[in-house]
């Protein structure tokens, strides 16, 4: 079962477990789940949103771009340090993440990206804008710190590659029970 909820309601949660680790679930080619800790539930053009950030070589962009679209799956508690450790260092080009960290997927309400039950308030959205940043205009001592060069791309924990920006329209928001 679903229960429908208002985003704003849940705005300090969202935010405040974001910092530990949320999933940011796509379903292009298969299902797959990353673990994310940045991002931004607001408004942008008077609609509910959520805003990810997403490694220009992750499998997890080569999903969002071609669906335009995720969820979000934040748990009530804290995060399932399993969960965690296998969604936030392997690749989904390389393993199912569904079934290597035992997910429960639960079918979504509006688009194609199913939540996971483990993780049970869920954010489905619709892909509004995306925008690679550009790392000259980030400051130099953010950019020496979150994106040194010496890090091959191919690396599970790269972090020398921009990231692109998605603006995700909250199309419906619930907890699942």
């Amino acid at each position: 079962m679903k229960e429908p909820i208002k985003v704003n309601e849940y705005a300090q949660h969202i935010t405040e477990t974001l910092k530990r680790g949320v999933l940011l679930n796509t379903n292009g080619d298969k299902f797959n789940a990353m673990v994310i800790g940045w991002g931004h539930l607001g408004t942008v053009w008077g609609m509910d949103t959520f805003i990810v950030y997403v490694r220009e070589g992750r499998y997890t962009k080569a999903q969002l771009d071609k669906t335009r679209e995720f969820t979000v799956s934040i748990p009530l508690d804290k995060p399932d340090p399993t969960i965690t450790r296998i969604c936030g260092s392997q690749s989904g080009r390389d393993i199912d993440k569904a079934s290597a960290a035992h997910l429960t997927l639960v079918e979504p309400s509006v688009t194609h990206t199913p939540g996971v039950r483990e993780y049970p308030l869920t954010l489905e959205c619709h892909i509004l804008y995306a925008q690679p940043q550009e790392l000259s205009l980030i400051p130099e001592d953010i950019r020496e710190k979150m994106y040194p060069q010496d890090v091959p791309s191919t690396d599970p924990m790269a972090n020398r590659d921009a990231h692109t920006a998605y603006i995700g329209r909250v199309v419906s928001a619930y907890i699942i029970r």
